[in-house]
């Protein structure tokens, strides 16, 4: 037969989801599975998105527009003018999720063969859209003792070859959570303006910043705004993950034209997703207020849960729903695996996501794994029963291995 291509052979397989099989066999014999491996909030989606769909007064569901509605469009140039003035529509391409916006900014501003720059840990996905593309990955690793802080720069300098056309981040950060300081975002700008790099941000999870501390977005870093793209998503921000719709923002006129020619080979964004996208750009202050409020406990309960078990650390995230633990094993993907396999505690276990798939360099993550405290605070309560006894238990288990 016909040989797969050997962009499908090397494409990664999702950390997020790659136990899932294990997780429906679990189901399957009868264990409830908590769910802590994905970033699908329990929150509910504001009622004026869900609204806006139930009530679409439409004969026909037409395309929209290649870059977005226009409509769409003029609401997200308001929000994101109050996040840096001066954003207009034009400099706003809707997409087919944030995913989409990372793999158009990566077709349109790096050749094959080309490197980009990221601290690791990093969303899982960056090393598909990298793979599709023909970019390289460069990763400078961050560690879990520093809580995740921006590697030293002079580890983004020796990693800067001919072939570097950019730097990019997910901040607040998914897998780890950390908020990066102004301080930190402008050692980034200085080092893209002194290589005329690219500067890459994904800001998905802009919204949720806790302890007092603010997001600044890297739209707001003076002197480079023709070298910045900022990656963004209705999915966290409004609980809303299947609408999938994202967006791209940049000022680079050239940048933005060549990216609507992927998007016009892709004809249009979902339409019914930004129907209820541009309702929930009228969502109350209030509603992030609680949400925000909420994930501070959930955050609060599963870090302090997790540190008081015996041989786990667990820095305390600054923004996101995510926290990477570094446990007392050995290999976090068998542990995972045994979790849903062979373990369960009052009828229920637990899923997370093995941290090794957050990093590029072989190796890395190996004891690590990362938690989405996206479910309810009794939802986390039992997880952290069942992963207490489920490391003591799986100790006992991994001292038999050779």
């Amino acid at each position: 037969m016909p040989r797969i291509s050997e962009r499908g052979l090397h494409m990664p397989e999702s950390p997020i989801r790659k136990l899932v099989p294990f997780a429906e066999k679990a189901k399957e014999k009868g264990v409830e599975v908590i769910h802590l491996n994905i970033g699908q909030p329990d929150i509910k989606t504001p009622e004026l998105a869900i609204k806006a769909v139930k009530e679409i007064d439409m004969e026909v569901l037409e395309y929209s527009h290649s870059a977005g509605n226009e409509s769409y469009r003029q609401g997200l140039a308001k929000y994101y003018d109050r996040v840096s003035p001066g954003i207009n529509f034009n400099q706003i391409l809707v997409t087919t999720g944030g995913s989409e916006a990372l793999a158009f900014a990566f077709m349109a501003c790096f050749n094959p063969g080309d490197e980009v720059i990221i601290p690791e840990p990093f969303y899982a996905n960056y090393n598909g859209f990298a793979e599709t593309s023909g970019v390289k990955v460069v990763p400078i690793n961050s560690s879990i003792e520093e809580g995740f802080a921006l590697p030293p720069i002079e580890d983004f300098e020796a990693a800067i070859s001919e072939k570097t056309k950019g730097i990019l981040i997910c901040n607040p950060g998914n897998p780890t959570g950390y908020l990066y300081t102004p301080e930190e975002l402008d050692k980034l700008r200085q080092i893209v303006e002194k290589h005329d790099l690219y500067l890459m941000a994904d800001e998905v999870y802009r919204e949720f910043c806790y302890d007092g501390r603010k997001h600044t977005s890297l739209l707001n870093l003076k002197g480079i705004e023709d070298r910045v793209i900022v990656v963004d998503s209705v999915s966290k921000r409004y609980s809303m993950c299947g609408v999938r719709i994202g967006a791209l923002v940049c000022r680079n006129e050239t940048v933005i034209s060549t990216i609507l020619k992927l998007a016009q080979a892709r004809l249009s964004p979902p339409l019914l997703g930004q129907i209820a996208s541009e309702a929930a750009l009228h969502t109350p202050q209030s509603y992030f207020d609680e949400v925000s409020a909420e994930y501070v406990q959930r955050r609060d309960l599963l870090v302090d849960g997790l540190n008081e078990i015996d041989g786990v650390f667990c820095p305390k995230p600054g923004g996101a729903f995510y926290a990477v633990a570094k446990l007392p094993i050995k290999d976090s993907e068998k542990f995972c695996k045994w979790m849903l396999e062979e373990f369960e505690h009052e009828g229920k276990t637990v899923m997370m996501a093995p941290a090794s798939g957050f990093y590029s360099s072989p190796g890395m993550g190996k004891q690590e794994v990362r938690l989405a405290y996206v479910l309810s605070q009794e939802n986390l309560k039992d997880a952290l029963s069942c992963l207490k006894l489920g490391i003591q238990e799986y100790q006992k288990t991994e001292a038999t291995l050779v």
